[in-house]
């Protein structure tokens, strides 16, 4: 009997490593449907918020832990993964540089870059994705977008993904995870001559991304995010951060109609100062979008990751003046989720949709 081999039914495992869980979603090989998609939460206290008190193998076990068992929970195909870096892991910065006849532009970034890394430039993985040319008075520069990893880091996290039980096949960064997501979802010939802003709202911090279409021309990560959110509602409400933390999330994760009105005006009170801190923000992000990259306008702000809620969509657009739509990465794969749920999947959905040998 002859046994035909034909090609792989599936795509690689996209994972997002979190502070809080972790997250997998994995597509057909032709990316057009959806395998599976699994959440798993980490430990209570764990170790997972990237302050220097972190034991490095306890933090890789744990995620190792979770990802195995986010794995097992759903029928994942195969073993090959695309994993992620965030801001745990990169040095993100637009810098702009004056491209030469007689250096590539390569070396002309690594040498800008060796001013900047926190870390010896000899022990950096070092990228960069171009934006657009510039002016600068008389001159016309190049910005593009650094993004270097420590070494030790970038080794650290494929380990922990082979802990547990997966074959790295590519390793990808978070805001080029979000920019393919998102350019999946808005992928219409008018979007791709749009500028948008894409906003993930983490547990930890804030990624934003700017884009022409699929070009990004603007990367950065801002200090706001859940945990600060459940800061605010803890002082406010004198409770428990944990306590503060379930209060949000349980309500958040009801629909409008089913939300105790008294607990969303609460919550919405306690957590102004950050919003108005996070919208600030953004709007430098807009401010700086428009003087440097003139001649087309932002028009729409794409709100995703574990913290979009109609609450803050609400808020954003009217503090920033800017359309805001809240990410539905599964929508294209007819998952549908709870609204405080669908945006979480951002990263995961943008890294199973990586294209690898």
């Amino acid at each position: 009997m002859v046994r035909w081999v034909g090609r792989k039914q599936h795509g690689p495992i996209g994972v997002d490593l979190g502070s809080r869980c972790v997250k997998l979603v994995q597509l057909s090989a032709d990316r057009s449907k959806l395998i599976a998609s699994a959440r798993w939460d980490l430990p209570a206290g764990s170790s997972s918020d990237g302050s220097d008190e972190d034991d490095p193998e306890q933090l890789s076990d744990e995620l190792a832990k979770a990802i195995r068992a986010a794995r097992e929970s759903r029928d994942f195909r195969g073993r090959d993964a695309v994993l992620c870096l965030g801001s745990r892991e990169l040095f993100v910065q637009n810098v702009r540089v004056t491209p030469s006849t007689e250096t590539s532009l390569e070396s002309i970034v690594h040498q800008e870059a060796a001013s900047r890394l926190p870390f010896p430039v000899t022990e950096a993985e070092i990228r960069f994705l171009q934006a657009a040319d510039v002016r600068e008075g008389d001159l016309t520069r190049r910005e593009v977008i650094l993004l270097a990893c420590h070494r030790p880091v970038l080794l650290q996290t494929l380990a922990t993904i082979e802990k547990a039980g997966l074959r790295p096949v590519a390793v990808d960064v978070e805001p080029s995870a979000l920019l393919r997501c998102y350019a999946a979802q808005f992928r219409r010939d008018d979007d791709r001559q749009q500028r948008s802003m894409f906003v993930h709202v983490g547990a930890r911090n804030t990624a934003v991304v700017i884009a022409h279409g699929a070009d990004p021309l603007f990367v950065k990560y801002i200090d706001v995010g859940g945990s600060h959110l459940d800061w605010a509602v803890a002082r406010h409400l004198k409770i428990d951060v944990s306590d503060a933390a379930s209060l949000r999330r349980n309500n958040g994760d009801r629909r409008v109609d089913q939300q105790d009105p008294e607990v969303v005006r609460s919550v919405a009170t306690a957590v102004r100062g950050v919003v108005d801190r996070l919208a600030q923000e953004l709007s430098m992000c807009v401010r700086y979008h428009s003087v440097t990259f003139r001649g087309q306008p932002l028009v729409r702000l794409v709100l995703g990751g574990g913290e979009a809620s109609e609450m803050l969509q609400d808020a954003l657009q009217k503090r920033l003046d800017l359309p805001c739509d809240l990410g539905d990465p599964l929508r294209l794969y007819g998952e549908t989720a709870p609204s405080g749920q669908r945006g979480q999947w951002d990263v995961a959905a943008g890294l199973a949709l990586r294209e690898v040998n």
